[in-house]
């Protein structure tokens, strides 16, 4: 069985499927009942952490904020290793894409039902996000906001939130951050339509760009408890709260984790699923290098695989820019691999991937795999792409 090409170019639009052939893999990962209750356990446990007011203030106090009161943020995204120990994290996403463009797959490939309630899953997220802020106000407009959206690789799900919004009753539109306006109160707008909530694509987590500074402005009174203006989520708390690559660290330490009065069952499914992440400092240099082999070094701030290395392939170059700062380094977990017929029809081929669990208020929305070769995940592989996960 493949999934139904027709469909997905009715959806999605053929161009935009013929600008990116590597987006969807014709193949499906099936995961077993025991791993899908293992990553469940695992969101509800660092759910529960980061809910924990201890958690919240080391984190405001990292960032030298006065608090990190705000709604948990939308499109939480959890990538795993399988390993025969269970799964493995390798890093959190607050922005995470992908979600709907999965959902067009799974009906491609005939999982209606599974689709269908993803989707609403998707949207009652968006309104829980709306009602942990504003209760006074309903959720009329939402802008869906990235940097020169129509270029980026995933704008054909921009366009599938639009329409999602819609179909719900909600307005919505895809601009760059450039094209908003804001005003004393916070309030952004576009093209003079007044915006009650900007979904934030933006890697820009801490809106810092000039071209994010109206943002800014309104993330500030946001920031402030200012509820007449724009909520944008994800924000930049929610980044720090989830995933600065540092919290790896408490993440895989099991008495940091009591420090903060976590319950020892969450802790003990944390740091099984974790794999040992340290700060890397210039003071153990001589260890970071004699160990690299079992490492992959990631910058604290970074996203996907821009700037991290595995130890194993690591100059002496590199290292050296590593040390100077703003680095982590994670045991390594090599990635599983699934055999596939070859796409071009020649010998079979053989493909790594991992599983992105998306997730919100600690349960799970919605899997995916994302198949690939090299050394970190893609979509350039012929063959690879993103693939639905089913539960057995």
């Amino acid at each position: 069985m493949l999934p139904d090409r027709h469909y997905l170019e009715t959806v999605l639009g053929a161009g935009a499927l013929a600008e990116r052939p590597h987006l969807f893999s014709d193949s499906v990962i099936d995961l077993p009942l025991a791993e899908f209750e293992a990553l469940a356990g695992f969101i509800r446990a660092v759910t529960e952490l980061v809910g924990l007011a201890s958690y919240q203030t080391a984190i405001a106090e990292r960032h030298a904020w006065v608090s990190v009161s705000q709604p948990p943020g939308v499109c939480l995204g959890f990538d795993f290793h399988r390993t025969p120990d269970g799964p493995k994290l390798i890093e959190i996403n607050t922005n995470a894409g992908g979600s709907l463009l999965v959902t067009a797959l799974n009906r491609a490939w005939g999982l209606l039902q599974q689709a269908a309630v993803a989707e609403q899953l998707l949207v009652d997220m968006f309104k829980a996000e709306w009602l942990a802020w504003d209760t006074a106000r309903p959720l009329k407009t939402i802008a869906i906001v990235d940097e020169s959206p129509e270029q980026q690789y995933l704008y054909p799900e921009f366009v599938r939130w639009q329409k999602l919004f819609e179909a719900h009753g909600i307005q919505a539109m895809v601009c760059a951050p450039e094209a908003l306006l804001c005003n004393s109160a916070g309030q952004l707008s576009y093209q003079g339509i007044p915006i009650d909530l900007v979904y934030n694509r933006l890697t820009d987590f801490s809106l810092a760009a000039a071209t994010s500074a109206a943002m800014a402005n309104a993330w500030a009174a946001q920031a402030a408890g200012v509820k007449t203006g724009t909520l944008i989520t994800p924000h930049p708390v929610a980044h720090a709260l989830w995933a600065d690559k540092r919290n790896l660290d408490w993440l895989s330490d099991p008495e940091r984790l009591a420090s903060f009065g976590l319950t020892r069952d969450a802790a003990e499914q944390i740091v099984r699923c974790v794999p040992r992440t340290t700060p890397v400092l210039a003071a153990q240099s001589e260890h970071f290098w004699s160990n690299r082999k079992t490492l992959f070094f990631k910058p604290q701030a970074g996203f996907g695989s821009r700037a991290t290395y595995r130890g194993e392939k690591l100059t002496k170059r590199v290292f050296e820019e590593i040390l100077q700062g703003g680095y982590v380094a994670q045991a390594f977990v090599p990635p599983p691999e699934v055999a596939l017929n070859s796409p071009l029809g020649e010998a079979p081929i053989t493909l790594k991937y991992d599983l992105r669990v998306y997730a919100y208020a600690g349960e799970i929305q919605l899997l995916a795999a994302r198949l690939y070769q090299g050394q970190t995940t893609n979509f350039r592989t012929p063959g690879g792409g993103f693939a639905p996960v089913r539960v057995a």
